[in-house]
């Protein structure tokens, strides 16, 4: 049986393409949807310096996109021109090239979407009698009536590839991706005003606004009010590097990261080493797998930063992406660094003018009453104990043979202070409020003293013993301190898990763990990082048995070249041949893992990032776990001197408004929370 073979088809010689299909070509790579001409076009408006933009919209701008500008407008002698394959006035040379700040420099957005559309250009400059329209069809120009600026109407998208058409979705899923690329434009640029209409109804729209409030201003706008209020400003200069905007809250981190804005020289970009950075900062202060919410705007030397490596202009490579993923990091974490407690005093004062929480009572009671509440005394000890010893770096990097000893150091972390030597944070504590107790026994002439009590198990923290037993009595608490404390002062312990405080605003809840967790973290942190020498290395421990894999060649040259970085992670690793490299060494509290999955791991990481980043991320992930089991642990019943001295460090602390794993570690509720609550004044 013969088998009958296909004959080979003909060559085909080689030959240049025709303009259109050229052009369609092009438009695969720069037109994948009516957004991507929504883009295209108003990078072109902005770029006019057009100070008012409107986008009108049909059939979700399958069937009409109109994007009309006040800018400069086209020569009439340059319509026909504009339309062709890399027909531009935006660069002239190479130098122009990798400087350039304009939106759009190739010159390929309008000829590759006539290529796939009913194109209409018209356009008019300042001191021209009258405007002139061009059919990107026939070529034709006529005479048109219009104000100075330009538009262009593009109809029936993808008419001429009716299978490109067929990928589109509903029209009203094209209409929320158009909306989306205007937003973009228009967060970067509040001098300018964009309008959206779409089937002849207003859908967005933005005014200018100008002055440097403009931006905070536009960002409400966008994103909404409650984006501003639940942010920070970011501002942070690192030589040629400028990054300004504001970072969400972590209390205000999304599901999804669709609040996540990034701007190089005022282009919105998608860029891995940005995207990181951001990540990193939040990295602590999150919980789970939330995405923060931000809008970073950098302003960096045009020739250090490359823009001509997408077709969508999406992505840019940087010159020196280390600096660069390094300044929005610092620059992330320095505005997340202040507590928000600091602002409590502020947000008090400024809400004094608008609730009088004296006038309410008395507006509340009749005239002719008369009453006063009893204040609540507490038994305070001789000496506070609220302290923390001194914590070297080298007691947790160095080796560790015994299970039981490195236990004992872990629980070392917080342990109660001699009486010789008093924590300074105790101390103060303890000075500001020795005025209210020695008021209080002043006045009482003759009442009887009220004391602790509990047994004495309860009193040394090993149980609840049945929660708080302060007593009450008849004297009018102290008044809180006249413009100090933001975190007010505690009056009672909640089941000995929350710290229950007031300041001026009303009750303050606080998680005494993650509160404290937070403090020694950052303690340890500082202290990490004023060690001397060539820095602290996690401690290592040698393997009897090296355990070899086999690497690809970007795996060996990572090893190779990161071999200081991974002897600081606790991982000595050396290639064997040209295609295996050897474990010998591993973390000492990764002892027991899979070591060659550890390698492989941290290897990818590096390969990816830089070494001290890595580093520092692999030391802070030890610091947390010790911070953890060295916080102060629920159902330990503190005195209200150990609860203040609380209080006032998290003031003092950075990032204390969450603990190692983001959760929050305060709440505040205000006296109108608190008067929500039991309907007062309705």
């Amino acid at each position: 049986m013969t088998t009958q073979q296909t004959p080979a088809p003909a060559r085909r010689p080689i030959r240049e393409l025709p303009d259109e299909l050229i052009s369609q070509i092009a438009a695969g790579e720069v037109v994948e949807r009516p957004a991507s001409v929504v883009r295209e076009l108003v990078d072109n408006a902005m770029d006019a310096d057009a100070r008012s933009i409107t986008l009108r919209l049909m059939g979700g701008g399958t069937r009409l996109i109109s994007v009309e500008d006040d800018g400069g407008g086209i020569a009439p002698d340059e319509l026909a021109t504009a339309l062709k394959r890399h027909a531009t006035s935006k660069i002239g040379n190479l130098d122009e090239l990798e400087s350039v700040m304009t939106m759009g420099f190739r010159g390929e957005a309008l000829a590759a979407i006539n290529s796939v559309s009913e194109l209409t250009l018209l356009s008019r400059m300042d001191g021209q009698p009258t405007a002139f329209a061009l059919d990107g069809r026939t070529g034709e120009i006529r005479p048109a009536a219009r104000a100075v600026g330009t538009t262009v109407e593009v109809k029936e998208l993808f008419f001429s590839t009716p299978a490109r058409r067929k990928f589109l979705k509903s029209d009203s899923t094209e209409l929320a991706h158009c909306i989306e690329a205007v937003r973009r434009h228009a967060l970067a640029r509040p001098d300018v005003g964009f309008a959206i209409w779409h089937e002849g109804k207003l859908v967005e729209q933005w005014r200018v606004h100008p002055g440097a409030a403009g931006l905070e201003q536009r960002l409400a706008d966008v994103l909404g009010e409650e984006f501003v209020a639940q942010s920070i400003p970011v501002e942070y200069h690192a030589g040629p590097l400028k990054v300004i905007g504001r970072a969400g809250l972590p209390d205000a981190a999304r599901s999804r990261p669709d609040h996540q804005f990034a701007y190089v020289n005022g282009r919105f970009v998608r860029d891995k080493v940005v995207m990181h950075g951001a990540r990193s900062a939040y990295e602590d202060v999150l919980h789970g797998h939330k995405q923060p919410a931000y809008a970073l705007f950098m302003q960096i030397d045009p020739t250090l930063v490359d823009v001509n490596v997408h077709p969508t202009k999406i992505e840019v490579r940087f010159r020196d992406s280390r600096a660069v993923h390094q300044a929005v990091r610092h620059a992330l974490e320095n505005a997340l660094a202040a507590p928000r407690s600091q602002n409590l005093n502020d947000e008090a004062a400024s809400s004094a003018s608008d609730f009088d929480l004296k006038a309410s009572v008395a507006k509340a009671l009749p005239e002719s009453a008369s009453w006063q509440q009893g204040g609540m005394a507490f038994e305070r000890p001789a000496t506070s104990n609220f302290s923390a010893p001194a914590y070297k770096p080298a007691d947790f990097l160095r080796p560790r043979v015994d299970g039981e000893q490195a236990m004992a150091e872990l629980k070392a972390l917080w342990q109660p202070s001699q009486p010789s030597q008093p924590s300074p944070h105790a101390a103060e504590a303890a000075s500001v409020w020795e005025a209210a107790p020695a008021a209080e026994a002043n006045s009482r002439a003759g009442a009887a003293s009220q004391t602790e009590t509990g047994s004495a198990a309860a009193a040394q923290g090993d149980s609840l013993a049945g929660a708080s037993s302060y007593r009450a009595t008849e004297t009018p608490a102290a008044p809180l301190p006249e413009g100090d404390w933001p975190l007010g002062r505690a009056v009672a312990q909640l089941h000995g898990v929350y710290i229950l405080a007031e300041n001026k605003q009303g009750l303050v809840v606080v998680d005494m763990h993650a509160a404290h967790e937070r403090i020694v973290y950052e303690r340890l942190k500082k202290q990490l990082n004023a060690a001397d020498g060539e820095g602290p290395r996690i401690a290592s421990q040698p393997l009897l048995i090296p355990a070899t894999f086999a690497a690809t060649p970007t795996e060996v040259a990572t090893a190779e070249a990161c071999a200081e970085a991974l002897a600081q992670l606790g991982l000595e690793i050396s290639p064997l041949s040209a295609k295996t490299l050897a474990v010998r060494a591993v973390p000492t509290s990764l002892a027991q893992g899979d070591a060659v999955e550890l390698a492989r791991s941290v290897l990818a990481e590096l390969s990816q990032h830089d070494a001290s980043t890595v580093v520092q991320r692999a030391q802070n992930e030890i610091l947390a776990t010790m911070a953890c089991h060295g916080a102060v642990r629920a159902n330990r019943r503190l005195t209200l001197d150990e609860m203040n001295a609380l209080l006032r460090q998290m003031e003092e602390t950075e990032r204390s408004d969450q603990c190692n794993h983001g959760r929050p570690t305060w709440r505040q509720m205000t006296m109108r929370d608190l008067d929500a609550l039991f309907l007062r004044g309705r």
